[in-house]
Parts: C-alpha cells; structure tokens; sequence
C-alpha cells in the first residue's frame, strides 16, 4: 500500500474514534475502560508476534518500542481504572 493510502485509514480510523468515543457517557466509562485494558493486552500479544517474525535489526527496533508503549499502556490503563474504581467505596 502507498503511504498516502495508509495515511489517510489512519486520519479516517481516528476521526472515526474520536466521535464514537465522545458520545460515551459517563456510567460506561469504567466497564470501557476494563474492555480496553485487555485490548491492551492483545496489542502486546500481536506486537510480540510481529516482532518474532521480523528479519531486519530495525524492525525488531520498531517492535520493542511497540511492545513497550503497548505495555505502558495496559498498566496506565490499569493503575486509572482502579483509581475510579477506589473512588465509589465506602471510606
């Protein structure tokens, strides 16, 4: 594919995120939240793959630094959904 093509999936893809994520409203936030922490977790999996499989030095370069910005993410994603969740228990 040329770069212009997958240049314009990806502005589409985001616009397209963007407006289905704005109309979330609050009460779902949380389950959405945990729903996307295990997407995390198969981002890390497909990344760990794609990076077995590649041959050149800069590609496995490109697969740890997705490895690590996917695994960055699962925590974070963690570490602020159990701090909403700590905020609804009884003190």
């Amino acid at each position: 594919m040329s770069p212009l093509v997958l240049l314009i999936i990806f502005i589409a893809a985001t616009i397209a995120g963007y407006k289905v994520i704005s109309d979330v409203p609050a009460l779902l936030h949380t389950p959405l939240m945990s729903g996307m922490n295990a997407l995390s977790g198969v981002t890390i999996l497909g990344s760990l793959v794609a990076t077995a499989f590649a041959v050149s030095t800069g590609n496995k370069a490109l697969g740890f630094i997705a490895i690590t910005l996917a695994a960055i993410n699962l925590v974070g994603g963690f570490v602020v959904t159990d701090r909403m969740l700590k905020m609804f228990k009884d003190k």
